[in-house]
């Protein structure tokens, strides 16, 4: 349900017939110059109720083709707010359901721009049954072509479901979202909002995780979604592009990590320094910061890095960094994209909130999602793998191929401190003075990294100067053995 006003039809004026123009000039900025060809520009609705007989405008409020994004195939439509308020109908959905399955057919990613008020309430439940054509072809499109949702105007009531269905949403400034909007929420709950506060970029970048990248206006938007489709392969049955490999800054990785695991530093600094010059995309960068998620190239070639962030709540896992993790490591393996996972993570936030609202479900989905995934996946332990979080981020145990650690890195149940009032709390309780030396103890008999590596749980200890090469040499070797093709669908989280 909606009360967004643009869901009304609004009276058209008679250049409204020939509209679309909006919409067109938005698909021919994204696309290559001179790229578009669109299809169904004829196309009329059919309803003859309310008045919508007198108002039956070419395109029915969506502009739809193919074209071309960097040299690449892509199938494409566009709402436009102008013709019967970007509102949909039978017609207006079956176009969009139609670019999805020539999407599918084709092998090509699908690129929508969503500025509508929702359903035509003149069509009833025929605009209902459209919407749901239109969900049922993203979610058969689901792991076999890349979906990208740019969200640059409203996007309100059922029609928030198909981006929520697609890959990537990005949201422009101007965008929001919402199911029901703030004079419907007022009636029912008394609360006031208006539509920024409610759905807005914010709120979806920050606060639900739904949208996947904040930009400014359109022409940001494009750009990001040129930039995206450059790391991603046209379809899970192909390989992601290769690029000429650019060395990244050398630095000195120690002097970004600190030797103290209680010291916060940037794990993006770390990035930056092991993959491609320039060639790292951050996913949510907004929500659930203690995990950093994104696309990069390492040696030219297209990989999905997951991070714990030490800045952010220390790095450890929570029920939203778990679940923003799982759906990114679930989209990388569909689409046969290589995984590097950075760790230095102290175990699971601790507390009633965590566990009233569901950490250890969204922690197993992030277990699962790891465990599951048939993409090659290397491991590099930066400092600490504590607990839990140590076997969920992509442990040994659950199948990566492999495990490298630096020479400081721990890994153990539990931090030293924790562990050593618990094996040590009666020699603590008769003598306080022996805790720094029975923690000192714990910490040199289970936690060093060499134990791990001597039970096969870490494959080698590395410099970290030598990390990149490590990395480059691996997923060389692995990169080979998948068969390409669809795996699995990328469900929502």
């Amino acid at each position: 349900m909606s009360d967004v006003p643009a869901a009304d039809v609004p009276a058209l004026d008679p250049a409204a017939l020939k509209a679309g123009d909006g919409a067109r000039a938005r698909l021919e900025r994204l696309l290559d110059t001179g790229s578009f060809v669109e299809l169904g520009s004829r196309r009329r609705h059919r309803a003859s109720s309310f008045g919508l007989e007198r108002r039956r405008p070419d395109s029915d409020g969506v502009v739809a083709g193919t074209g071309r994004i960097g040299g690449q195939p892509v199938n494409v439509y566009a709402q436009d707010r102008k013709v019967l308020g970007g509102s949909l109908g039978e017609a207006h959905a079956d176009k969009i359901a139609r670019a999805i399955d020539k999407a599918i057919k084709g092998g090509v990613p699908v690129v929508g721009i969503n500025d509508s008020g929702g359903a035509r309430i003149q069509e009833g439940v025929a605009a209902l049954d459209g919407y749901g054509s239109v969900f049922s072809g993203n979610v058969a499109a689901s792991g076999r072509v890349p979906q990208l949702a740019l969200i640059l105007g409203p996007c309100a009531g059922g029609a928030v479901y198909s981006p929520a269905l697609m890959d990537f949403v990005v949201m422009s400034d101007e965008a929001y979202m919402f199911l029901t909007g703030p004079r419907v929420v007022k009636s029912v709950t008394g609360e006031e909002i208006d539509s920024r506060g409610l759905g807005g970029p914010e709120v979806h970048g920050r606060s639900s995780g739904v949208a996947h990248f904040l930009v400014q206006d359109d022409d940001e938007a494009f750009e990001l979604a040129r930039r995206l489709l450059d790391f991603l392969p046209p379809s899970a049955s192909q390989r992601p592009p290769s690029r000429t490999p650019v060395p990244p800054p050398e630095v000195d990785l120690t002097e970004i990590v600190p030797s103290d695991g209680r010291q916060p530093y940037d794990v993006r600094e770390v990035i930056n320094g092991l993959v491609d010059a320039g060639d790292f995309l951050e996913v949510q960068e907004h929500w659930a910061q203690n995990l950093v998620i994104g696309f990069a190239r390492i040696d030219g070639e297209t990989v999905g890095v997951v991070a714990n962030q030490a800045k952010w709540l220390a790095g450890v896992l929570d029920l939203t960094a778990s679940e923003k993790g799982a759906r990114f490591v679930r989209f990388c393996d569909a689409f046969g994209i290589p995984l590097v996972v950075l760790v230095d993570v102290p175990g699971f936030l601790p507390g009633s909130s965590q566990e009233y609202n569901g950490v250890i479900r969204k922690g197993a989905k992030l277990l699962h999602a790891f465990t599951s995934a048939t993409v090659p996946r290397v491991t590099v332990v930066m400092r600490k793998a504590f607990g839990g979080a140590y076997i969920v981020m992509n442990s040994r145990s659950i199948g990566a191929d492999a495990v490298l650690a630096w020479p400081n890195a721990e890994l153990a149940v539990m931090g030293a401190e924790g562990a050593a009032d618990v094996i040590f709390r009666k020699q603590i309780q008769a003598d306080p003075g022996r805790r720094d030396d029975l923690i000192d103890s714990y910490r040199s008999e289970a936690m060093q990294v060499d134990l791990a590596a001597r039970r096969g749980s870490v494959d080698e200890i590395i410099d970290p100067a030598d990390t990149r090469r490590a990395l480059v040499t691996l997923l060389g070797s692995l990169r080979g053995g998948r068969e390409l093709g669809h795996v699995h669908d990328n469900l929502p989280q």
